[in-house]
């Protein structure tokens, strides 16, 4: 890796991505509860946007929206910043939760990962088996290809702990049945969750808080990313397999580099250099606080890593005449 690059990135300024991630959260947050999915995500996109573009940076979204002929803001390939920066990769999801968000049920975020040229995955919109605990584990303590109960068990006896007193989040879908019989058939929790799976994951980083140990089941694979991403600057374990259901989604992995569609991908195969995360709460959750509005003033909270320096930056924020600096 070159002088260069690794230079290049310390010109991002952690504070430069959080104010990202909080225009996001705030667009979305003005269109929480009203029940239009759509429109809460486009808020959200249109305010993540305009932001990138004043960053000093030469970046490109290699997780989006979606590509050019699906998504006309922030679609994989697109350049984003003035273009006078360094180089870097852009993952984005501006609405995490677009379903949360619309009901104004918890955990809903506004996310954004940054990194060096090269070091994210460019992995193409279609479902993902992942598996993720936190850090302190030896490598390899849970995999894809173990059952759930022996994931399950050996989670716990790694922890020291009985198998009931583990928990996993998973995610409330008809295709999960048969996962979450065997988790509780072993002995343990289950977490259901409606939405918003890079939470999910970045909660087993602090089971102790969260109470979640282990995330498992599928979902999408840019959110893979981006929770990889996260969990790089955190610790912890992660891996994910792509689950194409047809032949297109097949054809669009080949596309973006990935021939075999059956390998499993881990922390290091999907964010792979030094990275910048930031998250911004849209509804209160576990991880962050939502947005808060307060007559003329919107509070927020975000979180905002870096795996470099292994730092952990909580920012709450209040801004004072929303409606001229986040216009909607």
């Amino acid at each position: 890796m070159s002088k260069d690059r690794l230079q290049g990135l310390e010109r991002v300024l952690v504070l430069e991505v959080a104010r990202v991630t909080e225009a996001a959260a705030i667009a979305a947050a003005r269109l929480r509860g009203r029940g239009n999915e759509k429109a809460a995500d486009k808020a959200a996109v249109d305010a993540m946007r305009r932001e990138l573009a004043l960053l000093s940076i030469d970046g490109t979204v290699v997780i989006g929206e979606g590509e050019m002929d699906e998504a006309p803001m922030l679609y994989i390939g697109e350049k984003v910043g003035s273009g006078d920066g360094p180089e870097v990769d852009i993952a984005v999801d501006p609405l995490e939760g677009t379903t949360i968000c619309a009901k104004s049920m918890p955990n809903a975020l506004a996310v954004l990962a940054i990194s060096e040229k090269g070091g994210l995955l460019n992995a193409p919109d279609m479902y993902m088996d992942k598996i993720a605990i936190g850090p302190g584990y030896p490598a390899g303590l849970v995999d894809l290809d173990k059952s759930p109960g022996d994931n399950i068990r050996d989670l716990a006896e790694a922890k020291r702990v009985p198998v009931a007193e583990i928990t996993a989040c998973i995610l409330d879908r008809p295709r999960h049945a048969d996962l979450i019989k065997a988790v509780r058939e072993a002995g343990a929790a289950v977490r259901l969750i409606p939405d918003g799976d890079i939470a999910g994951v970045i909660w087993t980083t602090d089971a102790q808080e969260t109470g979640i140990d282990i995330y498992m089941g599928s979902g999408g694979a840019p959110e893979g990313v981006l929770a990889a991403a996260a969990m790089r600057c955190v610790g912890g374990q992660i891996q994910g397999r792509l689950k194409p259901s047809n032949d297109d989604e097949r054809i669009r992995a080949a596309k973006m580099g990935i021939t075999d569609i059956n390998r499993k991908f881990n922390l290091e195969d999907m964010a792979s250099a030094d990275v910048i995360f930031s998250a911004t709460g849209i509804t209160d959750g576990c991880l962050l606080d939502g947005v808060h509005f307060r007559g003329d003033f919107a509070e927020t909270e975000t979180v905002v890593m870096r795996s470099k320096s292994g730092t952990v930056r909580r920012i709450k924020t209040r801004f004072r005449d929303i409606g001229a600096r986040f216009p909607a």
